[in-house]
């Protein structure tokens, strides 16, 4: 496993697990239940990990998903 990124952007860990499911990548999302340690602030960021053999994909995804947002 690798990790393809680590952010606390709800909407984004959103889009980019729908995007990587509908190109065949399952995407492991982890630290998504932090927020219960720390209190609920939404500090400690997430974590997108794919297979291996996935990543190149998934990055290329990431970087189509990145260069669609708006700001």
């Amino acid at each position: 496993m690798k990790e393809l990124i680590r952010t606390n952007d709800p909407v984004l860990i959103s889009f980019l697990t729908h995007r990587l499911r509908e190109e065949g990548i399952e995407p492991f999302e982890m630290d998504m239940h932090m927020s219960l340690m720390e209190g609920s602030l939404g500090i400690l960021p997430k974590r997108i990990m794919v297979a291996d053999d996935d990543y190149g994909g998934a990055q290329k995804i990431l970087d189509e998903v990145k260069g669609s947002e708006i700001g």
